[in-house]
């Protein structure tokens, strides 16, 4: 199929085109495990609820619309975003969101940055599958830009991992980075850099661009290429779908079957 704004997210679209957040919805990151049985039930369209967006989500949704152009679109169709009584403006989370905005707009770098060539969809084959990638802010022939509204900068705790570790590898941004810079070379022929936009809902907004340099780019690479076969297994339905028991669907799903005791709760010793 031909990928377009319109139907880059469908489920048509992703069941014939693998893309970054797929691939870490089926196996993780480095430092974060994933719930095979919601992604693989969000790809077979199993999962007839749509989840309410949280309130973080959509303050990260609505800098993404300013950027790419469609923030009246996005204010039209997510009437939450407004108080019910009052002088019926924008709650005080959304007024954060365009407090971050107005930071980004001030700084001549980030905004630098974010002025190429925006939602740039590309697809290619690598690994033997084929994957779809949409950029943030593409500059042909000099760099890849994504844009990221995080809570803060800070170290995350990997449970995976039993230590802290940096908010890339934990969000498996650097898996982004090395697919989206394969995906451009494999079709223009350039390696180009990849970068983060980093802006924090923190008041004031803190503000970085950051380079994910090639070591941290070839080693996920080489992650996604480690772990690509489980990946289209769990896709196409020849590998069991394994249970978090811990996620929103997994949750809303749990059927009990008998009881269980106080040992199958207590915390090792």
């Amino acid at each position: 199929m031909i990928l377009t704004n319109d139907n880059y997210y469908s489920l048509e679209a992703n069941k014939d085109y693998m893309s970054v957040s797929q691939f870490k919805e089926l196996i993780g990151t480095s430092a974060k495990s994933a719930c095979e049985y919601t992604g693989v039930s969000k790809l077979n369209g199993d999962i007839e609820f749509e989840l309410e967006p949280t309130t973080s989500l959509l303050v990260g949704s609505y800098v993404d619309a300013y950027f790419e152009g469609t923030l009246d679109i996005f204010r039209s169709e997510h009437p939450e975003l407004y108080k019910k009584t009052g002088d019926k403006g924008l709650k005080a989370d959304f007024v954060q969101a365009e407090n971050i905005i107005n930071r980004i707009e001030n700084d001549k770098l980030f905004k630098e940055y974010m002025s190429g060539e925006k939602q740039r969809i590309m697809t290619n084959n690598l690994f033997g599958i084929d994957w779809k990638i949409k950029m943030d802010s593409y500059f042909p022939g000099d760099k890849i830009v994504d844009l990221k509204v995080m809570r803060d900068m800070n170290a995350i705790y990997s449970e995976k991992l039993h230590r802290k570790t940096d908010f890339i590898h934990y969000w498996g941004y650097d898996i982004q980075g090395a697919v989206y810079q394969k995906i451009v070379e494999l079709t223009t022929g350039k390696k180009l850099p990849f970068f983060i936009a980093c802006a924090t809902k923190e008041s004031p907004s803190n503000i970085e661009i950051i380079e994910i340099t090639q070591p941290h780019l070839d080693n996920a690479l080489h992650f996604v290429e480690e772990n690509i076969d489980k990946a289209l297994a769990l896709k196409n339905g020849s590998a069991p779908a394994k249970r978090c028991n811990n996620c929103v669907y997994c949750r809303l799903t749990k059927m009990l079957v008998s009881p269980i005791t106080i040992d199958d709760i207590l915390l090792p010793e």
